[in-house]
């Protein structure tokens, strides 16, 4: 019998959560972790949203899938039938969406993508998508079924804050790359409530699931967008960007509380759903399942992974190849001071640009060494060791002649009609997707 398939899926956590180590109680991605199956060096194809996403539902780096930006202000995929969905519809599978997808401008995205439902909700919070989401697991439909529920939580609101009131900034410590200064902790503060708030929602899920009796047959894939919405973090190539939390539990041997160290990729997902699903893999994907690391058969499935991003609201061309040792992140377009619309707006920010991050010099390369530095904030990329910085740049370009990349070929323009903001801008002005 085909398993149900609930997607969970948050914006700008990162690995902000328990199970990562983080000091905010989820107790609910703490329970997934323990009986599930836990990533622990899981990287999104792109450190922002509607790449992100494209990367791990059509199986493709955001280039190949034609989402270079975000989809509310433009970009598309080339073709809405490499979404996952599509695959498993031809298997016998039916769809709903609650909450976020942001692969598709709204209204109207659901349809776009190809949902056979979409489900009703009185807005973007956890709280305003769960009732119809809960129904749906209560009077769950009789064939399998692909559930996804995007919450808007973590992403900062255009009201500003995150939608859950301000939190108690006392006892905060900012994760790096973030400066330990009180407005820092505040935003921190407010962050974790928002990470509570997600919690709450997914352990709602989970127990309707229990209720349900559908837990035994349902496999649960957790996970999130791209890093948290401060500067250093959401939209940069470096694990603050790119490293996401990756939870999985169900069938197929996601069981026991197992916890994973190779390198992974949201691009993964697909090809693993595939071969445990015993559906024939389509062409373009680019991903490997992660099944054999799952059953111990090997240690690591790949010595590289490929990040990118290229638009978000701004342009920002930037290109990553990851290994188990180091990180090389080159920049393109030869611009020498941070974008600074890229990063939501935040108290964070505003100490920064105090402080004078507007006239900070951006490199065009960056290299770090992940067993001395893990945080990745000491650029090596002018003291790195004989041939390492040489043999990842040729790993790069590689990659990117192999995938057809356009960067390659020059500046990649914007869709006709499609938004774009000066990179000499501070505020973005964007509305969660």
């Amino acid at each position: 019998m085909l398993p149900n398939i609930l997607y969970l899926h948050s914006h700008d956590t990162g690995r902000y959560v328990q199970p990562y180590g983080a000091p905010i109680a989820t107790p609910n991605l703490q329970r997934l972790a323990e009986q599930g199956v836990m990533f622990r060096d899981a990287h999104a194809a792109a450190p922002t949203c509607s790449p992100s996403r494209a990367g791990l539902l059509t199986g493709m780096t955001p280039h190949n899938a034609g989402m270079m930006g975000l989809a509310h202000r433009g970009w598309r995929l080339r073709d809405y039938r490499t979404h996952l969905i599509h695959t498993l519809h031809a298997a016998g599978y039916t769809s709903a969406l609650a909450g976020v997808q942001h692969l598709a401008p709204d209204p109207g995205g659901a349809r776009r993508i190809g949902y056979h439902r979409q489900l009703p909700s009185r807005g973007l919070l956890a709280e305003d998508i769960l009732p119809a989401a809960l129904r749906y697991l209560r009077h769950p439909p009789k064939r399998p079924f692909f559930l996804s529920v995007g919450f808007v939580e973590t992403h900062f609101m255009p009201e500003g804050g995150f939608g859950h009131g301000t939190g108690d900034p006392r006892y905060v410590r900012p994760p790096a790359p973030l400066p330990d200064a009180p407005p820092v902790r505040q935003d921190l503060a407010d962050f974790a409530r928002s990470v509570r708030a997600l919690d709450e929602g997914i352990g709602a899920l989970l127990a309707a699931l229990e209720r349900g009796a559908l837990a035994e047959n349902t496999l649960v894939l957790c996970t999130t967008d791209h890093g948290p919405p401060f500067p250093g973090m959401k939209g940069q190539l470096t694990l603050h960007g790119t490293g996401v939390m990756l939870l999985m539990r169900g069938p197929g041997g996601f069981t026991g509380g197992r916890v994973v160290d190779g390198l992974v990729s949201h691009l993964d997902v697909f090809p693993t759903l595939c071969e445990l699903l015993r559906l024939p893999p389509p062409p373009w994907l680019q991903g490997r399942s992660l099944l054999p690391l799952v059953r111990g058969e090997v240690a690591s499935l790949r010595d590289a992974l490929f990040t990118e991003s290229t638009h978000h609201v701004a342009y920002e061309p930037q290109r990553c190849v990851r290994t188990e040792r180091y990180t090389y992140i080159r920049r393109f377009g030869g611009r020498a001071r941070p974008v600074l619309v890229n990063c939501d707006d935040s108290r964070t920010k505003s100490l920064l640009l105090a402080r004078g991050w507007r006239e900070r010099a951006v490199p065009s390369e960056e290299l770090f060494d992940r067993l001395y530095d893990p945080c990745e904030t000491h650029n090596l990329a002018s003291s790195a060791p004989p041939g390492v910085l040489e043999a990842l740049r040729e790993r790069l370009e590689r990659w990117m002649r192999d995938t057809d990349d356009p960067l390659l070929e020059g500046e990649v323009p914007v869709p006709a009609g499609a938004l774009e903001r000066s990179p000499d801008e501070v505020s973005p002005k964007d509305p969660p997707g």
